[in-house]
C-alpha cells in the first residue's frame, strides 16, 4: 500500500525526514510545503518530493501522515490551516524540541484523534534544505507524546514509521519529555551560554583568558554556538521545566561552593568519583540530545609541513574535513592537532588511514 504524507517546513529536519521516507519507499508520495521556494524546486528536482503544496490546506487532503516541520509559534496558524481538510485516519505529528506547549495548541483545536507530537533528537550546526540527508535520524531517539485519545493503530503506525527511518521510538508523557530534554539539553546550553559570558566579560583588554581558553573549556563550551533565534524559542516554550531544572542546579553549584569553603575534600572528592563513573556508564552512541563532535587528535611534532601531510592525506581518501586547529592550551589534552569531522563514518576513516600512516592518533 502506498502512503502520502505531507511536509509543511522542508529545512533540515524536514527534508532529512523526507529523504529517509523516499529512500525507504520510493513509492511513497511526498507534498510538500515551504515559504524558501528554492527549497521546494531543489527538492522537487532531486526526487525528495513529488509535489509541490500552494499553501497550507486543501493540498494536503490526500495525506496519511503530515509533519510540522516550523517553529511552534507558526504551529497554531498551520494545524488551523490544516484541520478542515485532514481526513479522519490521518496523523498530524510535529517535529519541535519542546512538546507542552504544541501539545495544548492542539488539544485546544480538538485535534486530539490526529495529532502526536513527536522530536527526533537529531540535528546539525547547519540549517537548511541544502544539508539535510537520508540518514540524519539513524540511531537517534524519536520521543512521541500522543494524547490520551490516540488510537493505538495510529500511534503504531508512526512507531512503524520511525523504525523504518532506523531511529529509536520512545513514547512519553509531553511534560516528562520537557523535564528531560531541559536536563540534558536546554539548561547545559544556558550553561555553556553563561559559561562563555563571563569569560567574556572578565577578560582583560589583551584577552588573556580567551588566548588561554582551550582544551576542557572549549569542549565544554562549544554548544554555545547555536542559534540565537532556535534557543530564544526553545526557552520561551520551554520555561517551566527550565526554570525547575535550573533551580536544582544552581542549588548543586552552592552545594559544591559549600564543600569548597568548608574544606570538606572527602564529599567533594566522593562527588567528582560518582559522577565521573555515572558519566563514563553513560551510552556512546553518536546522536542525542546535544549534537555529537566526530573528532580525531593527533600528536605531532611541531615541524614545516607537519600539519600539511596530514590534511593531504586525508585528501587522498577524500574524507571532508570541517575543522582543524593546533591546541595551544594541553593541561587536559595528550596530542596537539584537532581534526572535527561532520560525521562518524568519516572521522573512523581518518583515524584508520592516519594510523595507517604511522601517526598517532586518539579519539574522545
Amino acid at each position: 500500500m502506498n502512503h502520502t504524507i505531507g511536509f509543511v517546513g522542508l529545512g533540515l529536519i524536514g527534508g532529512s525526514l523526507a529523504k529517509g521516507l523516499k529512500r525507504k519507499d520510493a513509492n511513497t508520495t511526498i507534498i510538500a510545503y515551504d515559504q524558501n521556494a528554492e527549497a521546494l524546486l531543489q527538492a522537487r528536482l532531486d526526487g525528495t518530493i513529488d509535489i509541490i503544496a500552494g499553501s497550507v490546506g486543501a493540498d494536503f487532503a490526500p495525506c496519511d501522515i503530515v509533519f510540522l516541520c516550523t517553529p511552534v509559534q507558526a504551529m497554531r496558524t498551520y494545524m488551523e490551516a490544516l484541520k478542515p481538510h485532514l481526513k479522519e485516519t490521518a496523523i498530524l505529528t510535529d517535529v519541535g524540541s519542546t512538546k507542552t506547549e504544541v501539545m495544548e495548541i492542539a488539544a485546544s483545536l480538538g485535534l486530539q484523534k490526529l495529532f502526536i507530537g513527536g522530536h527526533p533528537m537529531a540535528g546539525s550546526e547547519r540549517s537548511g534544505y541544502q544539508y539535510s540527508s537520508d540518514h540524519l535520524v539513524e540511531n537517534a531517539y524519536y520521543i512521541l507524546t500522543p494524547f490520551d485519545e490516540t488510537h493505538a493503530k495510529k500511534q503504531q503506525r508512526l512507531v512503524d514509521l520511525i523504525y523504518g527511518l532506523m531511529a529509536i521510538p520512545m513514547v512519553m508523557d509531553a511534560d516528562e519529555h520537557d523535564k528531560i530534554v531541559a536536563t540534558v539539553s536546554h539548561v547545559p546550553h544556558l550553561v555553556a551560554f553563561a559559561l562563555v559570558d563571563q569569560l567574556k566579560k572578565n577578560d582583560d583588554e589583551e584577552h588573556s583568558m580567551k588566548s588561554i581558553a582551550a582544551g576542557g573549556f572549549k569542549d565544554i563550551t562549544r554548544i554555545a554556538a547555536s542559534s540565537p533565534a532556535m534557543w530564544d524559542q526553545i526557552c520561551m516554550t520551554n520555561k517551566k521545566a527550565i526554570n525547575e531544572v535550573l533551580d536544582d542546579f544552581i542549588g548543586r553549584l552552592e552545594n559544591l561552593r559549600n564543600l569548597i569553603n568548608e574544606g570538606n575534600s572527602d564529599a567533594l572528592q566522593a562527588l567528582i568519583r560518582n559522577t565521573g563513573d555515572f558519566r563514563n556508564s553513560m551510552d556512546s552512541r553518536p546522536l542525542g540530545a546535544i549534537k555529537r563532535e566526530y573528532s580525531v587528535y593527533v600528536d605531532l611534532v611541531d615541524r614545516p609541513g607537519a600539519i600539511a601531510a596530514v590534511v593531504n592525506i586525508l585528501s587522498i581518501h577524500q574524507i571532508n574535513i570541517k575543522n582543524l586547529g593546533v591546541l595551544y592550551n594541553r593541561e587536559y589534552e595528550d596530542n596537539i592537532f584537532r581534526i572535527d569531522f561532520y560525521e562518524q563514518a568519516a572521522c573512523d576513516k581518518a583515524e584508520q588511514v592516519l594510523k595507517v600512516n604511522n601517526f598517532i592518533v586518539s579519539k574522545k
